[in-house]
C-alpha cells in the first residue's frame, strides 16, 4: 500500500470519526426580547440574532465536524458577549457596559463576522444600517 493511500485511509477515518463528537447546538428559552424599534428588531435578526440570541438557526453544515466546533464556539461566545434573548432585563450597569461594546465594535466594523458573512451575504451591514444601530446604542444608556 502506497504511503498516499495509507494517508488518504487515515484522513477520511478521522473525519469519519470525529463526526461522532456531539456538540450541544440547542437553543435555550428565551428568558426576554429585546425591546427595539422595528427597524432595528429587523436588522439585529437578520445580522446578528444568530450569534447572539437563543434563537439561533442551525444550517445543515453547522452539523459537519470540524466546521460544526468552529460554528459552536462563535455562537456560544457571541451569546457570552451580548445576547438579545435575555437583553432587557440587564441593570443600567450592564446595559451601559454592552452598549459602549456595540457602538466600538460597530464603528470599528468588526461585527458581522467575515466568516459569518460569507455564508451570509445578506446579514452584511450598510452603511444606513450601522448608523441605525449605532444611534439605537446609543439611546440604551444615555450619558
Amino acid at each position: 500500500m502506497s504511503k498516499t493511500k495509507l494517508v488518504s485511509i487515515v484522513v477520511v477515518g478521522l473525519f469519519i470519526v470525529i463526526q461522532l463528537i456531539p456538540i450541544n447546538q440547542s437553543n435555550p428559552p428565551v428568558v426576554q426580547e429585546v425591546s427595539a424599534p422595528s427597524n432595528i428588531q429587523e436588522i439585529l435578526e437578520t445580522s446578528c440574532y444568530d450569534c447572539h440570541s437563543n434563537e439561533s438557526v442551525w444550517p445543515w453544515y453547522s452539523r459537519i465536524a470540524p466546521g460544526s466546533f468552529l460554528i459552536t464556539r462563535d455562537v456560544v461566545e457571541g451569546r457570552k458577549h451580548l445576547n438579545f434573548s435575555d437583553f432587557s432585563g440587564m441593570d443600567a450597569f450592564d446595559s451601559s457596559d454592552v452598549a459602549d461594546e456595540m457602538i466600538e465594535v460597530l464603528e470599528a466594523g468588526e461585527m458581522p463576522l467575515l466568516p459569518y458573512l460569507l455564508l451570509h451575504p445578506s446579514a452584511s451591514l450598510s452603511d444606513s444600517q450601522t448608523r441605525a444601530l449605532l444611534d439605537w446604542a446609543q439611546t440604551l444608556y444615555p450619558e
